[in-house]
């Protein structure tokens, strides 16, 4: 069967040439006669290949060295408990909520202490990203808090928040390495890989070390601490070795390309031609305000749920997989990340046309 264009918003599609090469060394890495699922995480081996992971992932971001860079399990979702665990030393922090899983970090971060949404795009169900020039932002506040790519609803931060000094956390799961980005602009960044970097297991956090601390909220669980992390080099225990390995050829292929300044270019030209159609179109319709629109994931309505599920099922036999919409908002969805090739983007829009032509 030939392969499918997979619009997933995670697991997401990875780049074919990463495939090919994991699996041409699946029986034997390297000589090692076994593959890296069956590696000793403290083998010489398996030190070189996430050492180099680390190496590629610091080049590719311009990562400075007063930043560690900690491959975690857990899911993006175990951050909402280990940020505030870890760094609401005050037990003051701001969230901007702008979807459904800054939500759920800020409503997570209230189990620990003081909580407040200095912002929210709630009232219009997220379709744009609020004013954050000049937010009321608390004196003791440890932190400020972001969502920057809300995938369920299509939006981005463009511009990030003006946080009055405190450090910014950011969850970038959805557009993590998809263009160029200043490190030093946050405290933190922190991302699930299966969106946009490798497959599920691993979370990959870029933290500042003078926010990696001993001192954090009475309780926190050893596995909970970033310190543990930091000091073992991300082998406290067993990591998610064969995610870390895939995530090491992906930041392999990035610098191949031309890195983040070459991704974020095909990227911004990926998704041009489908908002493009999507603005013409008299079916479609995005409902995003224009300028906070996420460049790796484009939702589209037709204001039809049954219209909308017939779409979906007839792209799914004509190979474009997996748009439907998440369960919250309905719809459709297509995920875009660095991986899918403008090819699938522009035979999409094609159906999409075909498909309304025929209405």
């Amino acid at each position: 069967m030939a392969r499918v264009y997979n619009f997933s918003a995670g697991p997401g599609v990875l780049p074919e040439p990463v495939l090919q090469e994991a699996a041409a060394e699946m029986m034997d890495y390297r000589g090692t006669g076994m593959s890296v699922m069956e590696m000793s995480h403290r083998s010489k081996p398996y030190q070189k290949i996430i050492d180099e992971a680390e190496a590629d992932l610091r080049c590719l971001m311009g990562i400075p060295d007063n930043y560690k860079v900690l491959f975690l399990q857990g899911g993006a979702s175990q951050q909402f408990a280990m940020v505030p665990m870890n760094l609401m030393q005050n037990r003051v922090a701001d969230y901007i909520v702008t979807g459904q899983f800054a939500k759920k970090a800020w409503k997570e971060a209230k189990l620990f202490g003081t909580a407040n949404a200095v912002a929210s795009s709630e009232d219009k169900n997220f379709t744009y990203i609020p004013d954050c020039s000049d937010l009321p932002i608390a004196e003791n506040s440890d932190y400020v808090y972001i969502c920057e790519n809300n995938t369920i609803y299509g939006t981005k931060f463009k511009t990030l928040p003006n946080t009055k000094g405190k450090p910014l956390v950011a969850d970038v799961s959805s557009c993590f390495l998809s263009e160029p980005v200043t490190v030093t602009d946050y405290g933190m960044l922190y991302g699930g890989a299966q969106k946009n970097v490798g497959p599920a297991g691993v979370v990959i956090a870029i933290i500042r070390e003078d926010l990696i601390r001993e001192d954090v909220l009475p309780g926190t669980p050893t596995m909970l601490r970033y310190k543990t992390h930091a000091d073992a080099g991300s082998m406290y225990n067993t990591p998610p070795a064969y995610s870390i390995y895939i995530c090491g050829k992906v930041f392999k292929w990035l610098l191949g390309i031309g890195g983040l300044e070459a991704m974020g270019k095909r990227n911004q030209e990926k998704a041009a031609i489908l908002y493009d159609y999507l603005d013409s179109s008299r079916v479609f319709h995005n409902q995003v305000v224009k300028k906070d629109r996420s460049v790796m994931n484009v939702t589209f309505v037709t204001g039809n749920p049954e219209l909308d599920a017939r779409f979906v099922a007839e792209a799914a036999q004509a190979g474009f997989v997996n748009l439907k919409g998440h369960r919250s908002v309905g719809g459709m969805r297509a995920s875009i990340y660095n991986a899918m090739p403008i090819e699938g983007v522009r035979k999409l829009t094609e159906f999409m046309a075909d498909f309304e032509e025929k209405l």
